[in-house]
Formats: C-alpha cells, sequence, structure tokens
C-alpha cells in the first residue's frame, strides 16, 4: 500500500496484539505483549507510552492497557484482513493451516478496502479464520467465542471442535496431524490424575494429548 511504512506496520502489530490479549486472552499487560510478539518488555514499555500519547491506548488498573475507540478501529481493521487473508491462503490456494499464520501478517498490512471488499465476496463472508478464531465485524462490535476448552469435557462425552487458541506452526501441525481440527468430532475416553494427559478418539483412532494441549482446544457439545 502506498506510503506505509514499517513504522506504520508497527504500530498496527502492536494494535493487534493488544486486541487479542485483550478480547482473546488473559488481559493486556508489558510482559503478556512481550510475549506475543517477541521484543523485549523495555521495547514494549517505550512502544505503549507512544501509542498511549497519540491516542490509540489507554492505561488502566495495575499498568494495564486497553484500546481506545481510535486503537480498536485500527485493531479491528487489521485483525480482520488477518484472518481474511489466512482464509484466502487456505481455501483458495491450498496452504496448510499451519503455514498461514506468518504469510497473513505480511499481507495484512497490503490489504486495501477494495480488496477487503472482494475478499469477502470471494471467500463468502466467512466469520472465523482456518484455526477458528472469529473474524471481528466491521462495527467493532466483540464477537462471541463458543465452545469451552477440550480439558473441561468429562470422561466419556462427545463434542465437535471449534477452534484453537493458538496459532503457533508446531502446535497446529500436530492438532493436524492427530485430526483435532475445526468441525472434528472427539469422544475424551479418559483423564489421567494429577493434571496428566487426556486419552481422546478422532477419526476413530485414539491420541494421549497433554492437559496443556487440551486447553487451548475449544469445543463444544
Amino acid at each position: 500500500m502506498s506510503g506505509h511504512s514499517h513504522f506504520a506496520e508497527s504500530t498496527e502489530e502492536y494494535l493487534e496484539a493488544v486486541y487479542r490479549l485483550e478480547r482473546e486472552g488473559p488481559g493486556v499487560t508489558t510482559s503478556g505483549l512481550a510475549s506475543e510478539l517477541g521484543v523485549a518488555p523495555a521495547s514494549v514499555s517505550g512502544m505503549l507510552k507512544k501509542l498511549a500519547s497519540e491516542g490509540h491506548l489507554e492505561y488502566v488498573a495495575r499498568g494495564e492497557v486497553k484500546l481506545t475507540q481510535t486503537g480498536l478501529e485500527v485493531a479491528v481493521r487489521v485483525v480482520r484482513r488477518h484472518r481474511l487473508a489466512e482464509c484466502l491462503l487456505t481455501n483458495i490456494l491450498g496452504m496448510p493451516w499451519d503455514e498461514v499464520q506468518s504469510e497473513a501478517c505480511m499481507l495484512e498490512h497490503a490489504i486495501t478496502e477494495k480488496m477487503e471488499a472482494r475478499l469477502i465476496d470471494i471467500l463468502g463472508d466467512p466469520k472465523e479464520c482456518p484455526h477458528g478464531l472469529p473474524i471481528p465485524p466491521k462495527d467493532l462490535s466483540t464477537p462471541q467465542r463458543a465452545g469451552i476448552p477440550l480439558a473441561q469435557i468429562e470422561v466419556g462425552s462427545d463434542a465437535i471442535v471449534q477452534g484453537v487458541t493458538e496459532e503457533v506452526p508446531e502446535i497446529l501441525r500436530y492438532l493436524g496431524d492427530v485430526g483435532l481440527r475445526p468441525g472434528a468430532h472427539v469422544t475424551v475416553h479418559e483423564k489421567a490424575p494429577l493434571g496428566g494427559p487426556m486419552t481422546v478418539e478422532v477419526e476413530k483412532r485414539r491420541h494421549a494429548i497433554s492437559l496443556e494441549l487440551a486447553r487451548m482446544v475449544m469445543v463444544a457439545g
């Protein structure tokens, strides 16, 4: 996009990360943002002050930050285009779901309003990305994520996978290998005590998965 600098991309990436942590994670903290973006906490602190001075963020209790209306508008635009790009890469170009995250990170900054409208038309106005994360509405309302973590499903119960909360390639690759993708039917057969693994059945095959991983998989009964 003409005139779209690396500096502007950095701002968008920060606001996108704040949106994810604020609406889909545990809340926005300096350490949480540093982990999400893979940068030093000192760099995060400096950028947060800058974004606050520009009116994109405001500080709340305990040093946390939240998006202002201006910041929310930018964040929603970037998140929408990122997840639409993921849909394009998987649904149209046939890329594996564990490879689209990094590609979409580059595309999200180049998609214009006209391109976004065309993507929505071609893709059939999707409501979720290939990983089951909601595509936020343009009216800035907060989309409701259906489902609960697989870790909370009782032994003997069946559920349908809605999506995953992490887009780490290694995690997605493993989940894809065992069949834990959106739409898959899963049955919980066993839960080991003291936080041990769960034994689940997917596509007539049983797998033992860690409780940590089971917390990342969202399902509905």
